[in-house]
């Protein structure tokens, strides 16, 4: 197993995975020792990582291997074709999948993403518009919601 670390407005992402495919993304509390492949899949998320943080990536070019259950992959999947810049509600979600009562079930999954931002789960959020669950924190659900969002208020005065 591949690691490299990639430090962020928000904090510390770890990136695993092997050479082929990435299997998780997530924030952590301190960097261990990278240990990957400078041509694997591990550098390239972490390039595309820092890209997307930089502005100049919208989408992610890159093979995903999630663990989970065949329900977990299926929101999962779904998660994926939320466009860069807009956001859904877990209801809405719910409803792409087929059953607007499978709410609570979708939402738990969504929480279980083992590939945050690369699988954006952030885009999910409240049917009243309020920002709800997130397992990297509010803070940085609320960050990466603005950092893709199209619209970007500047000072006035």
């Amino acid at each position: 197993m591949e690691k490299a670390y990639l430090d962020t407005a928000i904090g510390i992402i770890e990136i695993t995975g092997e050479r082929n495919t990435i299997f998780t993304v997530g924030f952590v509390d301190e960097k261990l020792e990278d240990s990957f492949h400078d041509s694997g899949m591990v550098a390239k998320a972490r390039e595309q990582l820092q890209e997307y943080f930089d502005g100049k990536r919208e989408e992610f070019d890159l093979m995903l291997t999630p663990y989970g259950t065949p329900f977990q992959r299926r929101v999962w999947d779904a998660l994926q074709q939320i466009p860069h810049g807009k956001t859904i509600s877990y209801l809405e979600l719910s409803r792409k999948l087929g059953d607007a009562l499978a709410i609570r079930a979708v939402a738990s999954a969504n929480g279980k993403n083992p590939i945050a931002i690369i699988i954006p789960c952030h885009r999910v959020i409240g049917s009243d518009g309020s920002l709800t669950g997130y397992a990297g924190g509010l803070h940085r659900k609320r960050f990466l919601i603005n950092l893709e969002s199209p619209v970007h208020q500047t000072t006035l005065f």
